[in-house]
This record gives C-alpha cells, sequence and structure tokens, in this order.
C-alpha cells in the first residue's frame, strides 16, 4: 500500500492517504476519492491543468511511466527537457513534474504537491 501526502495553498494542511498499489488508479481519481480539490479540467492529458509536482519519499521511483500525451504536454508547459525524456526513457528516471490524469499510483510513499483554482466537474 502506498502512501501519498497531499500538499498545496489550497489546503489547510498536508493530506496524507493510502492508495492500493496496482489498481490503476490515477493521482486525480485519487485526489476526488478523498475530497481533495486538486484542479483539473479534462482528465485526458490535454490541457495541463492537473499540473502536480511529484517527491519520492520511499527511496523508489516506481511510477507510471510517461504517457506520448503527457510529455506533450509538460513540454508545452515548458516543466520538461527532452534530456528529462530521455533520462525517463532509457534509465527510469521519472520527471518531477506530472500530470495528476496520467500518473498511476504504484507501491511506493510519495508527496504530490499541487497549485491553482480547483476546478473540475
Amino acid at each position: 500500500m502506498a502512501q501519498v501526502t497531499f500538499s498545496s495553498p489550497l489546503l489547510h494542511k498536508d493530506i496524507t492517504v493510502y492508495a492500493v498499489a496496482g489498481d490503476r488508479g490515477t493521482i486525480l481519481s485519487i485526489a476526488e476519492k478523498h475530497k481533495i480539490p486538486l484542479p483539473f479540467e479534462c482528465r485526458d492529458g490535454n490541457c495541463g491543468s492537473c499540473l502536480i509536482e511529484v517527491e519520492h519519499l520511499s527511496g523508489k521511483e516506481m511510477g507510471e511511466m510517461l504517457t506520448d500525451k503527457e510529455k506533450s504536454m509538460l513540454k508545452q508547459l515548458g516543466k520538461i527537457t527532452k534530456e528529462e525524456i530521455e533520462r525517463a526513457e532509457v534509465r527510469d528516471l521519472l520527471p518531477r513534474y506530472r500530470l495528476a490524469c496520467q500518473y498511476i499510483v504504484r507501491d511506493e510513499d510519495i508527496k504530490v504537491t499541487f497549485a491553482g483554482v480547483p476546478g473540475g466537474a
């Protein structure tokens, strides 16, 4: 079981929740399940509104690899370089910025930081 700690100016304090590794739940779906106001619009990796910063706390990086949509959007947002994409693909060194709608939690403890105004349906 993974621990996911959410941190944001939108929260009064950091909130840590448990996520079942392997259930294919995204950070966004975990946030929604626990009523954490993580901003989002499209849920599909096309808008970048669910941008998060991920810090691996357990010393192991096991997050889901970058999707093509995520690579494209993070490049558009200026949050990932060509070198970071290469490190992720070749050496499994995941970038610190991700999209909450694309990042699937694995068996690792992480801290997720986000900003912005909550949205979504």
